[in-house]
């Protein structure tokens, strides 16, 4: 069984991966994978507090407690679990941008994407959409760049999702 979801997983991100021969689709998945370099996600903090209302104020402390718990946690789990890059596994994965750590599983950019998309949706409702398509997205793009696999996308959407709501569940 795990055999197969290996192959399954490795032939999912090949499908995608070939892609990148089209550029401006490999310049476009760039751009939504730096858009999760953390860099977004002061930005967001930052209108946040500008706001000053209460509501605000306590997504900033969900959102700024949630990723306190997601960091520790991804950099422990890939360091536990060492799975290789794709493209360092696959001789077909081509990497179209230099990941940050040696590590595969989980997506840390994944992680961080969705601990945002939950804070935002859970404050923010009208959000929810944009806010869940753009984690997504981060998340593709990952697989599309050659340096994840889907489920290490999974799993760092999971990671996300359980470190937001225990932030959630901690201050609300």
């Amino acid at each position: 069984m795990l055999k197969s979801l290996a192959v399954l997983d490795a032939n999912s991100l090949l499908w995608f991966n070939r892609l990148q021969c089209y550029r401006p689709l490999t310049a476009m998945f760039r751009a939504i994978s730096h858009s999760g370099d953390g860099y977004l996600y002061v930005a967001i903090v930052l209108v946040a507090l500008l706001q000053f209302d209460t509501q605000s104020m306590l997504f900033v402390k969900v959102a700024l407690l949630a990723l306190l718990f997601e960091i520790p946690s991804f950099v422990c789990l890939k360091q536990f679990l060492k799975r290789t890059r794709p493209f360092d596994a696959l001789s077909f994965c081509h990497c179209a941008v230099k990941p940050s750590d040696e590590f595969s599983m989980p997506s840390g950019h994944t992680a961080a994407a969705f601990v945002m998309a939950a804070a935002v949706s859970s404050f923010f409702p009208s959000l929810a959409i944009l806010a869940y398509a753009w984690a997504g997205l981060i998340g593709f793009s990952r697989v599309f760049l050659g340096v994840h696999y889907p489920t290490d996308i999974a799993v760092g959407a999971l990671l996300g999702l359980g470190c937001a709501n225990l932030s959630i569940a901690i201050l609300t």
